[in-house]
C-alpha cells in the first residue's frame, strides 16, 4: 500500500495506530457483507528501516523469473519422469481455467460470419476439433489436459494446424480467447522430440550448477515478445506448464526485476525466452555473450499493436531481424493481437512469408457478448462513494477497477482500504516487486479488489474475475478491459461510470451496447440510430491488403 492520502472527505476513515480504521461502522459493514479484512503490505525501505509495529511484515517471495521449472537430466529418456511436488504447483486446481456453461454452446453455434480465415497460402489447413487428434506431441497433449483445457477455442482451432504445417501466422481475436495457448501449443509440439538435435549445449543441472565452469550462452528456439511485464510473466507461467516433463527450458526477462538474476537463469540454458522489448534489446545489444538468436525457430509477437509505435520502429526491426540469423533458414514469424492496424500490416508485409495465413475471429477488437455491461451516470465528485456503494451492494467477488491515472489508482485504493475493503493497486510507477505482489494477492483472493491503470488492460488472465468497473472511462482499450471478465464461456459484469466529460465515448458505447444486445441508458437515447444498425470501422486491412487472397469466409468447424 502507499501512504494513506488525507483529505477532508476521508478524515473519519483514516487508520489508527492500534487497530482498525476510525470508521468502525464502514469496517464492520464490509465484514457483514462478506468481504475479507484488508491486509496492508509493508515493503522495506531502501535504507533497510523496519516496518512499524501496526503493519503486516513484508514476506519475501521469489521473483517470477526464479519460479521453479522442470529441469531436464541427461539420465532421462524421451520423456522425463513426473515430479509430484512441481506438478501440484504448476497445475494447481485453483489456478486452472474454468469453462463457463456458454463455452460449448458458443463453439457449436459458430456460423459462417463468426470466423474469417484469410489465407495467402495455397492450401488452408482445416481447423482441429479436439487436442487428441491434432497431431500434437504426446507430452503436450498430456500437459494440455493437466492444464484443464478440454476443447480448442476458435483461435486455437485454426492456429494450431496452421503453425503445425509450417506457415507464418497472424492471429486476430478478442482478448480472453486463448491466443497464448494458440501459439505455444503448436510451437512447443513441433520442437519436442527434436530438442537434442536443435538445442544449444547446456549444463546438466541435475548435477548442480557452477557459474564459473557450467554457464553457457542462451540460444532460444522460441522467442516471445510482449509489451508488459505482467503479460510476460503470465506467458512464462504458461510455458512452464506446457514444457513440463520435456527437455525444453523456458526463461523470462523483463524490466524492473533483478537483471543479474535473470542473466544467471539464461546462462543455465534457455529454449523458450519470453521478454519485454526493453530488457530484450538490452541483452541483445549489451551482452552478446549472454544471448544469441542464431537458433531461433519461432519469433512470436504478442499484443503486437501495443508495441508498434514510431519510436519503437528501430527496436522492433532489430527484434524481428533476429530470426534472419537462423543458421538453416528454417524460421517462422507469428503476430498475435486483438486488432490488426496499419502498423501491423506494414510489419507483416516486411517479415512474414508471402504464403502466410491470417485468422480473424469475429470483429477485430470486439468486446465479449458474455459481459453484461451497465453504463451509469455518476458525477466526478460522486465517483468514490458510488464505487463503495456498488461494491458493498454486491456479493464479494474478484473485481478489477480501472482508472485513468496513477495518482487516482493510489487514491482509490487507499479510499477503499480505509473503509475496510480488501484492495490493492497496480500501475507503472510501482516497483516490480510491488506489482508482482499485488498480482499474487489478487489471484489468491487475499486482495480480491484491484485498482489498476491500463497496465492491466491487455493480456492479464486471472481466474474468476467477475466484475470490471470503469471508474474512469478509457479513451482506448475499452474492449480489452471488458474482456478481463467473462473468459472461456463464463459470464461477467462490467460497470462504467459516465458523465459529461466522457461525451467523446458516447457514440462508441452505444455501438458496443447495440452490438452485444445490451440495454441502452436513457441518457444515450438520442444517439441510437433509427435502424439500430452497428457500423464499426474495419481495421482488418481487408480493403487494401487482401486483394487476391483466399477468403475463407468463415469455415464452420
Amino acid at each position: 500500500m502507499t501512504d494513506f492520502v488525507k483529505t477532508e472527505d476521508m478524515a473519519e476513515a483514516l487508520p489508527t495506530t492500534d487497530g482498525p480504521p476510525k470508521d468502525q461502522e464502514a469496517y464492520d459493514r464490509a465484514r457483514e457483507k462478506g468481504w475479507s479484512a484488508p491486509e496492508p503490505s509493508n515493503y522495506p525501505a531502501e535504507n533497510g528501516t523496519e516496518a512499524q509495529s501496526n503493519e503486516v511484515p513484508f514476506v519475501e517471495e521469489a521473483w517470477m523469473h526464479s519460479a521453479q521449472k522442470y529441469e531436464w537430466s541427461e539420465e532421462f529418456g524421451d520423456v522425463g519422469p513426473k515430479i509430484t511436488e512441481l506438478e501440484a504447483q504448476l497445475f494447481n486446481p485453483d489456478l486452472k481455467p474454468v469453462k463457463g456453461n456458454l463455452f460449448e454452446k458458443q463453439v457449436s453455434s459458430l456460423n459462417l460470419t463468426s470466423i474469417k480465415v484469410i489465407a495467402e497460402a495455397v492450401e488452408r489447413p482445416a481447423p482441429i476439433r479436439d487436442f487428441d487428434n491434432a497431431g500434437l506431441h504426446p507430452v503436450i497433449v498430456e500437459n494440455i489436459k493437466l492444464s484443464g483445457y478440454d476443447t480448442p477455442t476458435p483461435i486455437q482451432a485454426y492456429t494450431i494446424p496452421a503453425i503445425g504445417k509450417g506457415y507464418d501466422v497472424i492471429g486476430t481475436a478478442q482478448t480472453g480467447s486463448g491466443k497464448t495457448a494458440a501459439y505455444l501449443i503448436p510451437a512447443l509440439s513441433k520442437l519436442m522430440g527434436k530438442v537434442k538435435k536443435l538445442a544449444a549445449p547446456r549444463p546438466n543441472l541435475a548435477n548442480g550448477f557452477n557459474p564459473d565452469t557450467d554457464m553457457v550462452r542462451a540460444e532460444p528456439l522460441i522467442l516471445v515478445v510482449a509489451p508488459t511485464r505482467e503479460l510476460c510473466c503470465q506467458i512464462f507461467d504458461e510455458s512452464r506448464r506446457l514444457c513440463y516433463r520435456s527437455m525444453l527450458r523456458p526463461c523470462v526477462a523483463y524490466g524492473g526485476g533483478p537483471k543479474r538474476e535473470q542473466m544467471d537463469e539464461l546462462r543455465k540454458g534457455c529454449d523458450i525466452l519470453v521478454a519485454t522489448p526493453g530488457r530484450l534489446i538490452d541483452f541483445m545489444s549489451n551482452h552478446p555473450n549472454l544471448l544469441s538468436l542464431n537458433r531461433l525457430r519461432f519469433t512470436i509477437i504478442d499484443e503486437a499493436d501495443e508495441m508498434l509505435h514510431d519510436d519503437w520502429e528501430k527496436e522492433m526491426s532489430k527484434i524481428m531481424a533476429g530470426g534472419d540469423t537462423n543458421e538453416d533458414g528454417n524460421h517462422r514469424y507469428m503476430l498475435f493481437s486483438a486488432t490488426f492496424n496499419k502498423r501491423m500490416r506494414k510489419l507483416a508485409k516486411k517479415y512474414l512469408s508471402g504464403d502466410h495465413i491470417r485468422i480473424r475471429i469475429g470483429r477485430a477488437g470486439s468486446t465479449h457478448i458474455n459481459v453484461q455491461q451497465n453504463v451509469i451516470w455518476v458525477e466526478n465528485n460522486e465517483k468514490q462513494k458510488a464505487l463503495y456503494d456498488l461494491l458493498i451492494s454486491m456479493p464479494p467477488s474478484r473485481t478489477l477497477v480501472f482508472v485513468r491515472s496513477k495518482k487516482t489508482a493510489d487514491f482509490v485504493d487507499d479510499y477503499l482500504f480505509n473503509l475496510g475493503l480488501p484492495s490493492t493497486s497496480i500501475h507503472s510507477d510501482r516497483t516490480q516487486r510491488e506489482r508482482e505482489d499485488a498480482i499474487r494477492a489478487f489471484k489468491s483472493g487475499r486482495a480480491p479488489i484491484m485498482v489498476t491503470t491500463g497496465v492491466s488492460a491487455r493480456g492479464l488472465d486471472i481466474r474468476n474475475v467477475m466484475h470490471v468497473i470503469n471508474f474512469d472511462l478509457p479513451s482506448i482499450d475499452y474492449d480489452a478491459k471488458m474482456s478481463r471478465t467473462a473468459r472461456i464461456g463464463n459470464v461477467g459484469l462490467a460497470t462504467s461510470f459516465y458523465n459529461d466529460k466522457d461525451e467523446g465515448m458516447a457514440d462508441y458505447l452505444v455501438k458496443i451496447l447495440l452490438e452485444t444486445g445490451q440495454p441502452i441508458p436513457d441518457f444515450f437515447a438520442e444517439r441510437v440510430p433509427e435502424d439500430k444498425k452497428v457500423d464499426f470501422e474495419d481495421d482488418s486491412g481487408a480493403e487494401d491488403d487482401d486483394e487476391g487472397a483466399q477468403d475463407g469466409g468463415g469455415d464452420s468447424w
